[in-house]
């Protein structure tokens, strides 16, 4: 093969990822900036705390657990905690999944679905909380069908995963519109609630390691679900290390390509094109070097150097977005603005990693388990006095005694 061919294939090869990545871009700009329209208008408290039961999910993590307990609003007066090992929860009722229940779920999706199968619920709605995910300013929830709680993760260790959190906060700014299609891209099942009647007609009883995402897709085609997003921030421990995360964004990524048969045609494309836009991120400002330097190499090269600078410069506007949502003053932003293609890069690590080697099971992130309130609050200045639910209430009546 002459060099000549091997330029028009790489001028074509480079042009098909410039244009795919421009779709996915589009994409996210429609949802974020059109679709979007109305995501508030639900009411945000229709379903009262006395019609809520919450389940927080565990391994074995009792400290980080008894936090999340106290951060529950006092009036739901019955959490529970389902745990893999017994532990002591103060304010809550602590249920062990059995060695030797058997389903075809698997890790977190297993213990769910024994807590489905003996945990009896006379509540309307079962909330389902990660073991680190605070609650905060939370009195209700909009009467639906699944109900997403905001995301908001907390700097526990790691300045560099904070910051990539913060980026990944601003992408997930297209969950705004997912009440708006029949199958929302994506759930985050740190804090997630269903409604019961649904949840016991489809179950979590599949093997999948992506266990959120999959039963919104399951349950989107049994019926025609009702999603809502609240405005309820709940706050959950950043991934401690880069390898962590680089390994837990590896797990979403091959967990979305296992389950995405579950998705009709119409469907696949769109969640391809996040991948594309999550994986390639880091790729496109290279090229656009690479043109800069080597023109010849492609054709209108002046058009798709500018295509690719303006195409990039979106990951910036990420940034905004998670910056706006986590309230950082102005002044702060620089500094956010200058990691961002650094955050970009470590984000994408994971996602090429899954696209070339996926992975059927996965190893649990850990929490920070050394990390108080006191701590989080002086890590993360945007929480209030009042972030962490009755524990202060606990705290006053001790210091009253």
């Amino acid at each position: 093969m002459n060099s000549a061919v091997w330029a028009q294939l790489l001028s074509v090869s480079l042009w098909a990822i410039l244009v795919l990545y421009g779709v996915a871009s589009l994409w996210w700009l429609i949802q974020v900036f059109i679709l979007s329209y109305g995501w508030q208008d639900a009411d945000q408290t229709e379903i009262g705390l006395d019609n809520i039961q919450v389940r927080v999910l565990t391994i074995a993590a009792e400290e980080t657990v008894q936090l999340t307990v106290n951060s529950i609003p006092a009036e739901i007066t019955d959490p529970l905690v389902i745990a893999e090992e017994d532990i002591d929860i103060t304010g809550a009722d602590v249920h062990v999944v059995p060695d030797a229940f058997d389903c075809a779920a698997q890790r977190k999706g297993r213990a769910i679905e024994w807590a489905r199968q003996r945990i009896p619920c006379e509540k309307e709605y079962v909330l389902y909380l990660d073991e680190d995910t605070l609650l905060s300013g939370f009195s209700g929830l909009p009467a639906a069908d699944i109900i997403q709680l905001s995301e908001h993760p907390l700097r526990t260790r790691s300045r560099l995963t904070y910051v990539c959190e913060i980026f990944r906060i601003g992408f997930q700014f297209e969950q705004r519109a997912f009440h708006r299609v029949a199958y929302p891209a994506y759930a985050w099942g740190g804090a997630v609630a269903v409604r019961h009647e649904l949840e016991q007609q489809v179950t979590w009883n599949v093997p999948s390691i992506t266990e959120d995402t999959t039963f919104i897709w399951r349950a989107a085609a049994y019926t025609n679900i009702d999603y809502r997003l609240t405005t309820v921030k709940a706050q959950n421990q950043e991934p401690p290390t880069i390898t962590s995360l680089i390994k837990q964004r590896r797990r979403w990524v091959s967990g979305t390509i296992q389950d995405r048969d579950l998705l009709p045609r119409r469907y696949q494309p769109i969640i391809f094109s996040r991948i594309v836009i999550w994986a390639l991120s880091p790729v496109i400002p290279l090229f656009g070097v690479t043109i800069f330097v080597f023109p010849e190499a492609i054709p209108s090269s002046s058009t798709y150097l500018l295509l690719s600078v303006l195409l990039f410069g979106i990951v910036f506007l990420y940034m905004i977005f998670g910056l706006i949502e986590y309230r950082k003053y102005p002044e702060e932003w620089w500094a956010y603005l200058i990691a961002t293609p650094l955050a970009v890069l470590v984000h994408s690590l994971g996602a090429l990693w899954g696209i070339i080697r996926p992975v059927d099971d996965f190893e649990v992130t850990q929490k920070t388990t050394a990390v108080d309130s006191d701590t989080l609050k002086e890590r993360n200045p945007e929480l209030s006095d009042g972030e962490f639910g009755h524990e202060n209430e606990e705290e006053t009546a001790s210091d009253e005694n």
